[in-house]
């Protein structure tokens, strides 16, 4: 016989508070995709090697397949789909437009919030290339080369600069 322990978890989602009765085996991937419906965060290799499925917690870049829903509890949680606001693509996603970042768009979500992250902590900082893929190095593309990435996290970084 199998017993599953659930318990309440509350939350912030995207700037919305949200309260769940979860399996408190599920990852937090598990119930953005399941229990939420938001499916931006992808399931890649379930083993937090590949950052498909990166979102921030408390403004902390995780791995949502490794991430157990319940240490969510009483966290505010940011996924791509809280990125763009009335209809406006925020500025990382608007680079990664431009820059042409994006080829079949599986990692894109991972890697932009992987992006927000790097761009909100780097503010006033002088930021080689090297920092940028430092930072964006749990993040794994089997389409673009990365030559496009950089340039839309180099944009986001400095969004007037040409």
């Amino acid at each position: 016989m199998t017993h599953h322990t659930f318990r309440e978890i509350t939350f912030s989602i995207n700037g919305r508070p949200r309260t769940l009765y979860i399996d408190m085996r599920k990852s937090l991937l598990e119930v953005l995709r399941e229990d939420l419906g938001l499916t931006g965060a992808k399931q890649g290799c379930g083993v937090g090697e590949c950052g498909a499925c990166s979102v921030l917690v408390d403004e902390v870049l995780v791995d949502s397949c490794i991430y157990l829903a319940v240490w969510a509890d009483n966290k505010n949680i940011r996924t791509i789909e809280g990125e763009a606001k009335n209809g406006k693509l925020s500025t990382v996603q608007q680079a990664y437009v431009d820059e042409g970042a994006v080829q079949c768009g599986f990692c894109t979500p991972g890697f932009i919030m992987a992006t927000t992250s790097f761009a909100e902590n780097c503010t006033g900082k002088k930021i080689t290339e090297d920092d940028i893929r430092k930072s964006h190095a749990g993040n794994l593309c089997r389409c673009t080369g990365y030559q496009n990435i950089l340039k839309a996290v180099e944009k986001s970084i400095h969004p007037d600069k040409e």
